[in-house]
Parts: structure tokens; C-alpha cells; sequence
């Protein structure tokens, strides 16, 4: 299959946010992993630092990211990843949708977050525990749209504290950066 760079989510103010708290979050020795990868961007830039591996469901967005020398999985957010991250990163799919609203493309798993915004957060929160390791970190990028009160209480039932380490307002939406680390 040739890739179709149309089909990836380009990098926008969510991206480049979630960039920089992951650079001023990631330390050399980390075994990072970056869910949902789209372009690449973010795991190639800290793969300058440590170790990345990426993952996307999106078969265009994976030759997108390997086309930055960016080592990537397809996949469906941790299905087919072994062992433990010190830190995983996720812009997830947030965008409130109504099924009328969905679009048949590729796009779709890059934005569409369900009808509350966050269905695929709930699936990353049940599931990340197992990839993160005791002392990890994870970099979780939301929105307004999506609750991140409702967010952070979500990721609090599942064992985890959080902090709003960074955030901008966008047009009509604030973004924030949570950074999730296991309750003592």
C-alpha cells in the first residue's frame, strides 16, 4: 500500500503542546511509548534523547512516522506491545461526536472521542497500567470538549494521581497536558 500523507492527522497546536511538555518531561534512559503516533513528530524529536517506540492503528500514519526513522507498531493502542515504559505518551481521539457526524476515513481515529470525547481515553485508562512502569509517567493530552475534571477522575479510579502540566487555549477549546503517575 502506498501511503496517503492526506489520511494522517498533521501536527496542530495539540501536537507541538504535547511536544513540549514531553520534552521537558522525558529523561535519557527512558524506554518511551508514544500511542497513536500520527505523523511522527513527537517520537522522533525524543528519540534524539532515548529510546521510542510508536504505535498507530492508521497503516498511513505508520509509514508517515518510519518515514522520520521512527520505530512503530500498528496497532490498536497497546495490543501487540511487550513490557514496561518509564513514560507513554497519548494525544488521543477527544472531539465529542455524534454518529451522524462521523466521517469514513482515517481522520476518524484520529479525532473522533465519541459521543462524551472520551471513549478512547476510558479504553488507554484501563489498559495503561500494565505498560507503565511502578515509578512510570504518562503524558495524556485533553481538552475542555472532553472534561479533564472527568478525565482526571477517571484515571484516579484507576490508580492514578494527576497534575495539569501544561495547557493553551485554541480557538474556542483549552488544551491541557495531564501527567498521570501511580498512587503511592
Amino acid at each position: 500500500m502506498s501511503h496517503d500523507p492526506d489520511q494522517v492527522y498533521q501536527p496542530e497546536a495539540d501536537t507541538f503542546l504535547l511536544l513540549r511538555a514531553a520534552r521537558a518531561e522525558v529523561k535519557s534512559g527512558d524506554r518511551v511509548l508514544e500511542i497513536g503516533t500520527g505523523s511522527g513528530i513527537i517520537s522522533a524529536e525524543l528519540a534524539r534523547v532515548t529510546g521510542v517506540v510508536a504505535t498507530d492503528i492508521n497503516p498511513h500514519a505508520v509509514m508517515c512516522a518510519r518515514g522520520r526513522d521512527v520505530e512503530v507498531v500498528q496497532s490498536d493502542l497497546f495490543s501487540g506491545i511487550r513490557g514496561t515504559f518509564d513514560l507513554v505518551i497519548f494525544n488521543p481521539p477527544y472531539l465529542p461526536t455524534q454518529p451522524e457526524e462521523r466521517i469514513d476515513d482515517w481522520h476518524e481515529y484520529a479525532l473522533d472521542g465519541g459521543e462524551s470525547g472520551r471513549m478512547v481515553i476510558e479504553r488507554f485508562a484501563a489498559e495503561v497500567g500494565r505498560v507503565v512502569a511502578p515509578e512510570g509517567r504518562v503524558l495524556l493530552l485533553v481538552s475542555s470538549l472532553t472534561g479533564p475534571a472527568e478525565v482526571e477522575e477517571l484515571f484516579a479510579g484507576h490508580g492514578f494521581s494527576s497534575d495539569r502540566v501544561a495547557e493553551e487555549t485554541v480557538e474556542d477549546e483549552e488544551l491541557y497536558v495531564l501527567r498521570l503517575t501511580r498512587r503511592e
